[in-house]
């Protein structure tokens, strides 16, 4: 297998573990939102320290310059600082619906990109998902744009760009090991502990099915998912990758749907097959490069 194509079948991988995302963090409690995000990424964090044992050398990809640092923290704790004050001051819904513009933003970007092309393919796919995330995302609430939620809004249509750069900005520091991403998730840990203190009020799991929830998001959405990213916007293609996260609110809803926290509707067939479409439509290239 091509080293691309392997890279951004690697990639793919984390959209799969963000689908999880909102299931798990409903079933986590009412631990509030940087509090989450402290214990989360703390245990993404040491995962990805626990793998430098008997890889002495993996300790070295911490050594980076401050453009590469502020990058990789501003991304992690920037992107989800402006996620959790979003769903804080507007309806989850229509915050949801805004901030999902990344995933076409990171295919116009990519245009940016040394040796990168915008082709008509991948505008079109990444048009496609973006309709059937607005279809899906309006079919789960009545959309209702009050004033006074303008300013979940701006945060979530900030954290769409700031998700978006980083992703693609990433590709420049292609050289950068992935095992650099444990520091990043650390220290994201530590600005968002801080936070916490700062803003808000401690409430742990009550039992063990919402710990094993917590648990599960610093392995999977807040953990492993970022390693896999970074191989797949450094080495694969990321205007396919950008295209395919339209999945992620289909694929999240579903497995709502399965723990029991949403229930079906046809405009959740329809986003499916428009986001479908659409991550096919954009991967056009990938196909065509496996038949030659």
């Amino acid at each position: 297998m091509q080293a691309p194509l392997r890279a951004t079948l690697i990639g793919f991988t984390a959209i799969l573990m963000w689908s999880l995302l909102a299931l798990l963090t409903a079933a986590s409690g009412a631990m509030p939102p940087f509090q989450l995000a402290a214990v989360t990424f703390a245990i993404g964090g040491t995962l990805g320290a626990v793998s430098f044992i008997g890889r002495p050398g993996a300790v070295k990809a911490l050594r980076q310059p401050w453009p590469v640092w502020a990058l990789g923290v501003g991304g992690l704790f920037g992107y989800h600082a402006l996620y959790f004050m979003a769903l804080r001051l507007a309806p989850p819904a229509e915050a949801g619906l805004i901030n999902y513009l990344w995933p076409l933003l990171i295919v116009l970007f990519s245009a940016l990109l040394p040796g990168e092309r915008l082709k008509p393919h991948h505008l079109a796919g990444a048009a496609l998902g973006l309709i059937g995330t607005i279809v899906l995302i309006s079919g789960r609430a009545e959309l209702g744009f009050a004033p006074r939620d303008l300013p979940g809004y701006a945060a979530a249509f900030v954290a769409a760009f700031v998700w978006a750069i980083y992703s693609v900005a990433s590709r420049r520091f292609a050289s950068v090991p992935s095992d650099a991403v444990v520091g990043f998730c650390l220290v994201t840990a530590l600005l968002a502990a801080l936070c916490h203190l700062l803003f808000e009020t401690t409430v742990w799991p009550r039992d063990a099915a919402e710990w094993g929830a917590v648990i599960a998001l610093g392995i999977g959405p807040v953990g492993l998912a970022f390693y896999v990213w970074d191989i797949g916007v450094k080495r694969g293609d990321i205007r396919v990758l950008g295209a395919a996260s339209y999945a992620a609110p289909v694929l999240s809803t579903l497995a709502l749907i399965a723990g029991g926290y949403a229930q079906p509707r046809w405009t959740l067939w329809l986003a499916a097959a428009l986001i479908a479409f659409g991550g096919l439509v954009a991967a056009k290239d990938m196909f065509m490069r496996r038949r030659v």
